[in-house]
């Protein structure tokens, strides 16, 4: 009687065996698919990150200028140094705006990137605010003192700055574009040429032979506010260097 059921163990073991196998089958599908997956997840990470740091996919084809008014669109492509193809992610931007901020009419540059294949230049011209005649011709100088361009003849809407030599570390420089910068609106057109020799002694020379003596650029505002006034008399010479004591004659 033990040999029948030594059997029917036999059996029930090899029955049990079946759905294991089947169940195991079912799952190394499962890792598989998964690490299948996860292969070809990597495989197109791997693909795509070539292609965008390494291949012209997302390189430029268009270097967009915006802001330029005197400077040649072309002349700041140029400067920019922008190599067609380039990848647009693996940019230097910093030495792009670097390259572009030392062009002398630059005031200021933004670089950005517009995808897919779009660098964009924001620039910023420097504005006069008068200009110096000089035996080359006439000097542009900005509001921070800076002499960054020549003109044959003078600049159309500001004020002639008499000066020996305009730079923004020259305290006389500095004097007559810190007056030149606070004039008010109704003060400026009457305004010919701003003269200085040092920091101290700023002169205007107004429209109808009138002369201003301004002295230092400190207290501009008051001193502009008492010439408007002194203004409505008659006279030639205007002195506020010390707008409390101011005098005409």
């Amino acid at each position: 009687m033990s040999a029948p059921v030594r059997g029917r163990s036999t059996r029930v073991r090899t029955a049990n065996r079946r759905p294991k196998s089947a169940e195991y089958r079912a799952r190394r599908r499962i890792i598989l698919r998964r690490r299948l997956v996860a292969l070809l997840t990597l495989l197109s990470v791997v693909g795509l990150t070539y292609c965008v740091y390494f291949t012209p996919l997302l390189g430029v084809s268009q270097v967009d200028v915006r802001g330029s008014v005197a400077l040649p669109e072309d002349e700041i492509r140029a400067t920019a140094a922008i190599a067609s193809g380039s990848p647009l992610v693996r940019l230097d931007l910093q030495g792009i705006h670097d390259r572009v901020a030392a062009l002398p009419r630059v005031a200021a540059v933004e670089v950005e990137r517009q995808l897919p294949n779009t660098v964009r230049l924001l620039v910023t011209e420097r504005v006069p605010v008068g200009s110096v005649k000089l035996p080359d011709g006439f000097h542009l100088v900005d509001a921070t003192g800076k002499d960054y361009a020549i003109l044959p003849t003078p600049a159309p809407g500001v004020p002639e700055l008499v000066l020996a030599a305009p730079s923004s570390a020259d305290p006389a420089t500095q004097a007559v574009v810190g007056v030149v910068n606070e004039l008010p609106e109704k003060l400026r057109p009457e305004v010919l040429s701003v003269a200085a020799t040092s920091g101290a002694d700023v002169k205007l020379t107004l429209t109808g032979d009138r002369v201003v003596k301004w002295g230092s650029s400190e207290n501009t505002p008051r001193k502009a506010a008492v010439l408007l006034v002194l203004l409505t008399r008659p006279g030639t010479t205007y002195d506020v260097s010390s707008p409390d004591l101011a005098t005409i004659s």
